[in-house]
């Protein structure tokens, strides 16, 4: 049962934020605390954006087909064809592993290009890449899945080396998996999938997936890709066209508040020190008619405010992407909120950094 909100008067403040910084032809991609991973094309950078004036420092670099390494080089042929990093984690022991176009690739500890550890046979790449705090990494495929096939969770015990299948979702169960979060409070998994009536379900699973629990399921507004996981729970927001979407918590004692409504479909989400945020995209249909991308956060989780808006440009969606803003995955120590916005007036392929705080 959904339930009114219930948050403490203490978490009655209001975010905002201060743009310190710009930076063209790049795309955020996960904290390591203090770190920021960010892409250009098909190489990944770094940089510590506290310190500033902000560097970026090569980190390495991936081999594409020859013909990405030429589309990759202008905006709207990178977009039409999706070129570049997708998603990346972060191992314990060092290494690095990104979703790319068609493949999930490896970067060992001291090297400086990422090697193939696995060719993607269905879809093009997964949305998100987790890992957990004992080494293992998880991915779930996401494909279009018109025959509703089954559906496999892929894991690596190896540093990110080899895959093998940890988990399989049975034909005309689900369409597809949308994320894979990591629970440090409870030490388990979150599993998001859609897209339609009973496929779209929020399960909780242990890290071996002996144990796999419904939570929710059945509507759109359990239709979710965007979530963040802290001591209050998961938030949660919906990614519907059908339907109003809105933001949740589903605390920690099960029960699920419905928080705010936002304008439209939500994908991406992200936290720093000094809240929590949810960007919305672009995706008209009769509920969804707003053509503006919205970056909203809140302290607590209670009251959500608008931080900034972005326009959708004139190029066509269909083929060059939903606007939309991609917010960075990973564990965020900083006041800084990251931000690459894509498919937007004035603000194409752009990543914008952000100091928060607290009014």
């Amino acid at each position: 049962m959904v339930t009114q909100p219930a948050f403490a008067k203490v978490e009655d403040r209001r975010l905002a934020a201060r743009k310190i910084a710009i930076f063209e032809n790049f795309r955020v991609l996960a904290w390591d605390k203090r770190t920021l991973y960010a892409a250009c094309g098909y190489t990944l950078l770094a940089a510590e954006p506290e310190i500033e004036p902000i560097s970026w420092r090569e980190v390495a670099g991936f081999r594409p087909q020859l013909w990405r390494s030429v589309t990759s080089r202008n905006s709207l042929s990178s977009r039409l064809f999706r070129d570049g990093f997708h998603a990346l984690a972060i191992h314990p022991h060092g290494n690095l592993i990104a979703a790319l176009p068609g493949v999930i690739a490896t970067l060992q500890a001291g090297e400086k290009e990422f090697c193939i550890s696995h060719r993607i046979t269905r879809g093009t790449r997964p949305l998100h890449i987790t890992g957990t705090p004992d080494g293992r990494i998880f991915w779930g495929e996401y494909f279009d899945n018109s025959g509703r096939e089954e559906v496999h969770i892929y894991v690596s015990e190896d540093d990110g080396f080899t895959w093998h299948v940890g988990h399989t979702f049975p034909k005309h169960s689900i369409r597809h998996v949308h994320n894979i979060c990591y629970d440090q409070w409870e030490d388990c998994l979150w599993i998001l999938t859609g897209d339609y009536g009973s496929e779209c379900r929020i399960l909780r699973a242990s890290l071996d997936f002996s144990r796999v629990d419904e939570v929710l399921a059945g509507n759109q507004q359990a239709r979710v890709v965007a979530a963040i996981l802290t001591a209050s729970g998961l938030f949660f927001a919906s990614d519907t066209p059908l339907e109003q979407n809105y933001i949740y918590l589903l605390d920690r004692q099960g029960h699920v508040s419905r928080i705010c409504a936002i304008p439209s479909s939500s994908i991406y989400g992200c936290q720093n020190r000094d809240g929590v945020f949810f960007s919305t995209m672009v995706e008209p249909s009769n509920i969804n008619q707003t053509k503006d991308v919205h970056l909203l956060g809140s302290v607590g989780g209670d009251p959500w405010n608008t931080i900034a808006t972005w326009r959708k440009d004139r190029f066509p969606m269909k083929f060059f992407q939903y606007g939309n803003a991609f917010l960075p995955d990973g564990d965020n120590h900083t006041d800084l909120l990251a931000v690459s916005t894509i498919a937007v007036e004035k603000s194409d392929y752009q990543t914008s950094i952000w100091r928060t705080f607290r009014i």
